[in-house]
């Protein structure tokens, strides 16, 4: 026997032998997931017609304005590659861990503002008093806001805007908008972010104290703030789809928040 036929032979004794221990250990378990397929049964109610229903309502957009939008949004691709992303690396580089952190949590304070606003507005008793809670711990013990002694307490934020309070109370969306800087909109929540802005401006306990006097550096710093924190990078999807997903993921997010 030559010695190439020699490992032919326990080869094929080391297939048999695997496959009759693999064929003892295929024993499905508990959940099925062993061998799924023998489990699987398919619905006879269902056919390839509903399938493609299921599917084409799934990619259903209200988008009439998509070739401005995609404009907006090539615009604001560039806009974060050469000005807004620099920036913030340059306000990670020079500010400290902790001021950064104060800094978030000051803005994120007066959001608490136009939050409890918008409780009021859908009824909601409970999460209203939790806001007013979280309002005055944070002021109070976190000194104007730079810390947030109330999520340590048992109070996490609860964020409500003015385009989820008409969604509350069943104003439709209406179509997709690609906002400047801002992003994905649509006409609802973009009525929502001017009447959410006019409030916390209207309330601002930071404009009482002078800060807002200098309008041009809080706003550049409320705005680069909210750019640090949000951690969406163009071209992380990796996908010549990106508008699209992104249309359909901030929708769908959308509806899920009124929905809740």
């Amino acid at each position: 026997m030559t010695e190439r036929s020699l490992s032919a032979l326990l080869l094929a004794g080391l297939l048999v032998l695997g496959a009759d221990a693999s064929a003892g250990d295929m024993t499905p378990d508990a959940d099925g997931f062993t061998r799924p397929l023998e489990l699987l049964r398919f619905n006879p109610q269902l056919n390839q017609r509903e399938f493609e229903r299921a599917t084409l309502v799934a990619l259903v957009n209200n988008d009439p304005w998509e070739g401005w939008n995609r404009r907006v949004y090539h615009f604001n691709q560039r806009f974060d590659e050469w000005v807004y992303l620099p920036a913030v690396d340059v306000y990670r580089t020079v500010t400290p861990r902790f001021v950064r952190s104060g800094v978030s949590h000051f803005f994120a304070n007066l959001g608490e503002i136009p939050s409890l606003a918008n409780h009021l507005l859908q009824l909601q008793g409970h999460d209203a008093l939790h806001t007013t809670a979280r309002l005055l711990f944070n002021t109070v013990l976190g000194v104007g806001g730079l810390w947030d002694p109330a999520s340590r307490m048992g109070l996490p934020r609860r964020s409500e805007d003015f385009g989820q309070t008409l969604g509350y109370w069943g104003v439709e969306e209406g179509p997709y908008m690609v906002l400047p800087l801002l992003g994905p909109s649509n006409l609802r929540d973009t009525g929502g972010l001017a009447f959410d802005f006019a409030i916390g401006a209207a309330l601002d306990p930071a404009a009482e104290a002078g800060a807002t006097q200098q309008a041009t550096p809080y706003y550049g710093v409320m705005a680069l703030d909210r750019r640090y924190i949000n951690p969406f990078r163009y071209g992380e999807l990796n996908s010549p789809f990106e508008y699209e997903k992104v249309r359909y993921v901030y929708t769908e997010a959308r509806r899920l928040q009124i929905a809740e």
